[in-house]
């Protein structure tokens, strides 16, 4: 069976992480994503390496290689009118349009979704910026960083002397490029039940603000009395946080395990039960969550005491045979791999790589039963898909491909 976008051509015209990790994304479920890159530098995500972490096999990028997955790849100058009217005669065939360029870029290359639209009326076009299309800064560059500092998502966890920014993995360039396939995927149902092509604007700092939603609507309109004081006041840390049982315990192995319930009251003689301590279950220091806020400190630390007395695997096997208590062992990301939750949904699978070999890639966080997606693991050499797609989408002789590259076109 099919993915569910099985024969959406989407023209990928992104770099870095969060425009192409949204048309990877579209990708994964079907859609033929072409990977538009300049003629002679490439997708500028080709040459960011991990050099600590080695170099791969034939020349392959790991950054690159992960959010491209599934695409092919063409090279065309956009400079040059030849080139901007190889990508209009390929958007008459194109449903999608994707680009995270600052804003003056694509006007400046005729690439803007009014010119666009010219050629298809009906195409969705997806601009993916730092800020959003209006305001001062809308023509300002950003990248991951930049987003996760002016959106405000370190704030409930930031120290006077350390704003404690997320640094690894791309959080607002992930996140952005998440809401952009949402947003695509809008567009193309409206255009199916309304018959309209349109653009959409998505940035980091929408996204990230999405993101933290609750945080926003407690201290934006729940609690405005909050004062910026208060906000920046010292945060709760693990040994006095205001639920016990919201919490995380180091275990006899040196591993941790978390504590996840929001009914202490409820569950709070489940837990004493389970971790051998019935006679505080209905002392007054600790017989509702009102007075173990106030004495949080001391059951913390009576409870760190006994954590420490087995090892995580223990403890869950423990917990789970004593009651209704949710709880889960702290992982990195090389636990991930055996996993056995993470195994039978397959998040996480092995693949055989062209040219890597047997791999473990991510999976799909989606599964649909009737027309599920389908992983190709490996992203586009350069230039891989020029000739072909000139061929197929663009309707283009071999005679006119060899021209383009005399000119230096393609």
């Amino acid at each position: 069976m099919p993915g569910p976008l099985e024969g959406i051509k989407v023209l990928d015209w992104t770099q870095w992480q969060m425009g192409t990790v949204a048309t990877a994304m579209l990708a994964d479920y079907g859609a033929e994503v072409i990977h538009i890159e300049n003629r002679i530098t490439g997708d500028a995500g080709r040459g960011l390496k991990f050099t600590a972490l080695g170099e791969m096999p034939e020349g392959r990028n790991a950054y690159f290689e992960i959010n491209n997955r599934g695409k092919k790849s063409i090279t065309v100058d956009l400079t040059k009118p030849d080139g901007k009217g190889i990508i209009y005669r390929l958007v008459k065939n194109a449903d999608v349009f994707v680009h995270n360029f600052r804003q003056g870029v694509p006007e400046k290359l005729a690439m803007d979704y009014e010119t666009i639209r010219q050629h298809n009326p009906r195409i969705i076009y997806a601009a993916a910026s730092g800020y959003g299309p209006r305001g001062p800064e809308a023509k300002e560059p950003a990248f991951d960083m930049i987003g996760l500092a002016r959106s405000g998502i370190s704030s409930f966890v930031a120290t006077p002397d350390d704003p404690n920014l997320p640094l690894g993995g791309g959080l607002a360039d992930q996140m952005g490029a998440v809401m952009t396939a949402y947003g695509v995927l809008m567009a193309l149902v409206a255009r199916e039940r309304q018959g309209v092509g349109q653009k959409l604007d998505v940035s980091h700092l929408g996204s990230m603000i999405t993101l933290e939603s609750l945080n926003i609507g407690i201290t934006q309109y729940l609690m405005p009395e909050l004062t910026e004081e208060m906000l920046q006041a010292p945060k709760p840390t693990r040994k006095n946080a205001g639920n016990p049982l919201w919490n995380y315990y180091k275990c006899k192995d040196e591993r941790w395990i978390v504590l996840g319930m929001l009914q202490p009251d409820r569950q709070w003689p489940i837990v004493c039960e389970a971790l051998g301590i019935q006679h505080l279950t209905n002392d007054p220091k600790y017989e509702n969550q009102d007075v173990r806020r106030e004495n949080t400190a001391e059951i913390i630390a009576i409870m760190d005491e006994i954590f420490l007395t087995r090892t995580v695997d223990d403890w869950m096997k423990h917990l789970k045979e004593t009651g209704d208590i949710i709880c889960t062992p702290i992982q990195t990301i090389r636990d991930l791999t055996n996993d056995p939750q993470v195994i039978a949904n397959k998040y996480l699978m092995d693949y055989d790589h062209e040219t890597l070999g047997k791999v473990k890639v991510r999976g799909l966080p989606v599964e649909l039963s009737e027309t599920p997606g389908k992983i190709v693991a490996e992203a586009p050499e350069f230039g891989q898909h020029t000739e072909e797609v000139l061929i197929e989408m663009g309707g283009y002789t071999w005679e006119e491909i060899a021209e383009f590259r005399e000119k230096e076109v393609i």
